[in-house]
This record gives C-alpha cells, sequence and structure tokens, in this order.
C-alpha cells in the first residue's frame, strides 16, 4: 500500500521527524479557513512523481490566488489520477537539498540505507551521487553515520541526517515498511533539516498488525476487512506505468522495473558502468498480477516508440508465479520481435496461440533488432530460459550478470552502427 504524502508525514510526525505546518484540503471552502500562514504551497496528493513538471505544485500568496491554483490542481491528472486532496503546507528557505531512503532489498533479504547530497526533482544528478549502505547485522547508528560521511556530509549534518534516518529506521520496523523515502531533506541557512517530500510503502501482508494504517486507505481500495483475513483488503495502483526521464544524452537503454527502490538501483548500477539510461518505466511494486502483466505490455509498447532505444533491460522481482507470467508475456509479444532502430514503424508483430494474422517489419541488412535483457529473481530459471530459445530475450537471475549483458548489447549495436 503506498500512501500519499500528507499520510506518510503524518507518520514521520509520530516519531518525530520534522515536517513542515500543513493542512490537508478536500474542499475548495477550506482554504477560507486556512489553519497556516501565507505564502503557502499547494500540493496535488496523488501517487505518481513529477507532480512539480506537471503543475501540481504551485506558490501562493493569499487565499483568492489559493482557490484558483486549488481549483486548477484539482482538475489536473497526473499519469491519469486525480487527486481527491491537496495539501496546503507553509514555505521553507532551503539551502540544500538530500535524498534519503530505506528499501527492503528482497534479493538480499535485507534493509539498505541510501542517501544522495542532491536530492530533488533533478533525478539524474540525484543517481549520479547515490550511496548505499547494506544492512549486515541489524541496524545501528553506526551505519547511519557511515553513509552520512559517504554523502560527503561534515560537521553537524552527520549527526541531524544520521537521526533522521534513525527515526526513518523505527518506522521502517514499526510498520513493517518495505520503502521510506524523503525527497528532498531540506537544509535551511542555519542548519536545520526538514521533511519537505515523503513516499512510504507499507507491506500489504502486514495490515493486519497495524489497524491505525487503515485509516490511510482511499476511495480506490476495497475496505472489506478481518483479523482474520487480512488478505480481503484489495488495493487498486494505477494501471499505467509510471515514466522517469533522464537528462543526459547518448544513452540507447531502457529500463522496466517493478517499483521505484528496484528501479533506482538498478538506474545506479547502469550510470556506474558509464552507461546512463535513456528512461525508466516504473511498474507499480504492488501491483495484482493482471495489472502488473498490464503495465508490463504498456512499458514495452512505449519503450519501442523511442527510436534511440535498442536495448530494454527489464528487472522484475516476484515470486515464482509472477516470474512465469512475465516469460510467457514476452513470448507471446515478442515472438518474433522483429522491430528495428532504423523502422518508421516501430511496432512489434502480433503474435499468440490463436493468431491467424502476422505482419512482419522487414529490416535492412545493417540493423539489429532491438533486444531485451530479463533478471528474474526466481529459482528455477532454466526452463524459463529455454523458453526464450531463438528470440532476441536473454534471461539471468542476477542483476549485475543482467546489467553486464546489458552493456554488452549495447556495446555491440554501437558497432554495427559504426560499421
Amino acid at each position: 500500500m503506498d500512501l500519499l504524502e500528507y499520510q506518510a508525514k503524518e507518520l514521520f510526525h509520530q516519531v518525530g521527524i520534522p515536517v513542515l505546518p500543513s493542512q490537508p484540503i478536500a474542499q475548495l471552502s477550506e482554504l477560507k479557513h486556512l489553519h497556516i500562514r501565507y505564502p503557502v504551497v499547494l500540493k496535488s496528493q496523488v501517487h505518481s512523481g513529477g507532480r512539480g513538471r506537471a503543475g501540481g505544485i504551485r506558490f501562493v500568496q493569499n487565499t483568492i490566488d489559493a482557490v484558483a491554483a486549488a481549483q486548477a490542481i484539482f482538475s489536473l491528472p497526473i499519469l491519469g489520477e486525480y487527486p481527491e486532496v491537496i495539501l496546503a503546507e507553509a514555505r521553507y528557505d532551503t539551502q540544500k537539498e538530500f535524498f534519503l531512503s530505506i528499501l527492503l532489498d528482497y534479493q538480499l533479504q535485507r534493509p539498505v540505507l541510501m542517501g544522495s547530497a542532491k536530492g530533488g526533482i533533478d533525478v539524474e544528478t540525484l543517481f549520479k551521487h547515490m550511496h548505499k549502505v547494506i544492512l549486515d547485522q541489524g541496524f545501528s547508528p553506526f551505519y547511519a553515520r557511515r553513509l552520512a560521511i559517504k554523502m560527503g556530509l561534515e560537521g553537524s549534518l552527520i549527526y541531524r541526517v544520521s537521526i533522521i534516518l534513525e527515526k526513518m529506521y523505527q518506522l521502517f520496523i514499526e510498520k513493517d515498511l518495505d520503502l521510506i523515502e524523503i525527497n528532498p531533506l531540506a537544509v535551511s541557512a542555519s542548519g536545520e533539516v526538514m521533511a519537505l517530500d515523503g513516499k512510504i510503502t507499507v507491506n500489504d501482508m502486514a495490515l493486519s498488525r497495524h489497524l491505525d494504517l487503515l485509516s490511510f486507505l482511499g476511495p480506490k481500495v476495497d475496505k472489506t476487512y478481518s483479523e482474520t483475513s487480512p488478505e480481503t483488503i484489495v488495493t487498486t495502483p494505477p494501471q499505467k506505468p509510471r515514466w522517469l526521464g533522464s537528462k543526459e544524452k547518448g544513452g540507447n537503454v531502457g529500463i522496466i522495473a517493478n517499483g521505484s527502490g528496484l528501479t533506482l538501483t538498478t538506474w545506479d548500477l547502469m550510470i556506474n558502468y558509464k552507461e546512463p539510461p535513456v528512461g525508466a518505466f516504473i511498474i507499480e511494486e504492488k501491483s495484482s498480477s493482471k495489472s502488473l502483466i498490464k503495465q508490463l505490455r504498456i512499458a514495452i509498447e512505449k519503450m519501442l516508440s523511442l527510436a534511440e532505444i535498442q536495448v530494454i533491460l527489464i528487472n522484475i522481482v516476484g515470486s515464482d508465479q509472477i516470474s512465469k507470467l512475465v516469460s510467457q508475456t514476452l513470448i507471446d509479444y515478442c515472438q518474433p520481435l522483429l522491430v528495428t532502430s532504423h523502422s518508421e514503424e516501430r511496432l512489434p508483430r502480433p503474435t499468440g496461440a490463436n493468431s491467424t494474422h502476422q505482419r512482419q517489419i522487414t529490416s535492412p541488412p545493417e540493423s539489429q533488432p532491438i533486444q531485451l535483457v530479463v533478471r528474474l529473481a526466481t529459482e528455477d530459471l532454466q526452463p524459463i530460459q529455454a523458453s526464450f530459445a531463438n528470440l532476441p530475450i536473454h534471461c539471468l537471475g542476477d542483476l549485475n550478470e543482467a546489467i553486464k549483458k546489458t552493456i554488452a548489447l549495447t556495446q555491440s549495436s554501437d558497432t554495427i552502427k559504426q560499421s
């Protein structure tokens, strides 16, 4: 279950993470009785990122401006989602912005601390300065200080950021979270820190232990619940994957992954190999099987529409059943995948067991089909690898090996272009 910003900040406040005075607004009339002083910032409360660029964050100086801005925000869909609540929040004089996160790495089966000294909306810069610390033996303040030092912090900031990380970890454990993120953690001229935005993902299977979180369930959730049957809580995430673009030119790799944390890790590894991606599609981490497959298809189609893409790296972590569904989807979708970087009509060949008509896309001799590198975290990988025989799909179980294979394919593609 993904919480909205104002809900995440309620939990931040409970453990002592500093947040600004704010007020959720569900009706325009509530702006006439605002409890915080102007100027304020109005923020669309949706689950997707990129609110600022989409026009979902606006600064206002008075009530008249606030009503007009709020009306525009309520009418603005961001990746298909309309806000039902707007957060009115006090302004903050920011000198620096950091990124902090704790996520549960399912491959390592351990929490991972992540931090960047360049937080904010410039994702490319944020990733270039990303550092991480794996919690090998449970949490200790040492790990928090270690991350702060790796981020390049000095003096009192080491202590203040370490305290924030400790409180984040407290919340991470107490509420059975999969992800807790502050971006940005702002620093004022006096050195005080403030969580200006937050994201929290709660493990759905743990909701039966946290009845207080049920109040956060919105209209897109079936609220049927019993203590003995937590599986009756059914969330309905957005049906479209979120796009994360890069400002850096020259890449030819697109990433598709489930969950922000996994996408961030994959992107970070690509940058470490000096291969910044063109962009990434983020599939909602808590999607149902049906929703995940639908989002995967949409993401692949959109990737194929980008002329610079030569290799698509798909990183999906889930159950063995999910891995089988993903592999079958790719087989149905890409058998064969005869789409090239030189084709004006970049459409997959329609396939399927019942297909009676198939359209071929002819490739020039010097071109090369788009390659797919698929990383699936499943123990029974060999049958899946065998099913991809004679297809432009390379399946691996280790993320680092998948990254290396992706790099090798991009270099091969570049060689063909140059020749």
